[in-house]
């Protein structure tokens, strides 16, 4: 299969056309082979099935999004799954990424990438728990990929969390456990939206999160 037809499912939600954006994924998958000979940034198996694996797996965020979703916040970047794939899809000045990555060589890859790609990126190279909310745009959509298990995971989204604040975390066949064991500790409304990509995983759209009080 073409890589423009992995992708093309998704082509309805881009800002550009899809040529225009297969061709910056392609630049993005080259760089992926480049850094990987140093810096493990995806799964080494992975590699040779990065459109369906990873490219797909990242834009299959995209239906979920609402027309008012502009600025983007990324928890455990690593490679850049799935902040990357989305900001070259929604390439325009009106959608900002804030990519969140403390591993140093990581850092440096993902800002090679945006200032490559001409991409409107923002990469900080701190954990998420050193940065003060205040100094990031209040985001719209929060996205994170295979980081944490979900009760840790809401700790670190919560204090960048705002009011009209969505989460749209991939999560693979433990999500059911994960839920119930962050109930007990966390607030929030969930949908459960099946995978494209793997049989037994999901995106879980998270609102309205917040730690529960202590009686």
């Amino acid at each position: 299969m073409a890589a423009s037809d992995v992708i093309a499912p998704y082509a309805a939600q881009f800002t550009r056309p899809l040529a225009d954006v297969v061709a910056d994924l392609e630049s993005y998958a080259q760089l992926l082979r480049k850094w990987q000979a140093v810096q493990n940034l995806v799964s080494r198996e992975t590699l040779d099935a990065v459109w369906s694996r990873h490219f797909a797996d990242s834009l299959q965020v995209l239906p979920l999004l609402k027309p008012g979703d502009h600025a983007f916040l990324d928890l455990g970047s690593g490679g850049g799954l799935p902040a990357l794939p989305l900001a070259i899809a929604l390439k325009s000045p009106n959608h900002h990424f804030t990519l969140i990555e403390p591993n140093g060589r990581k850092v440096s890859f993902l800002r090679t990438v945006a200032r490559e790609l001409g991409l409107v990126v923002a990469v900080e190279g701190r954990r998420s728990d050193q940065i003060d909310s205040r100094e990031t745009p209040p985001p719209d959509v929060i996205t994170s990929r295979a980081l944490a298990g979900l009760p840790v995971l809401c700790g670190w989204m919560e204090p960048f969390f705002a009011p009209k604040t969505r989460a749209i975390l991939h999560k693979g066949r433990e999500h059911v456990e994960e839920l119930a064991e962050a109930v007990p500790q966390w607030d929030f409304n969930v949908v459960v939206t099946r995978s494209d990509t793997d049989a037994e995983g999901v995106l879980l759209t998270l609102t309205d999160l917040c730690a529960k009080t202590v009686s």
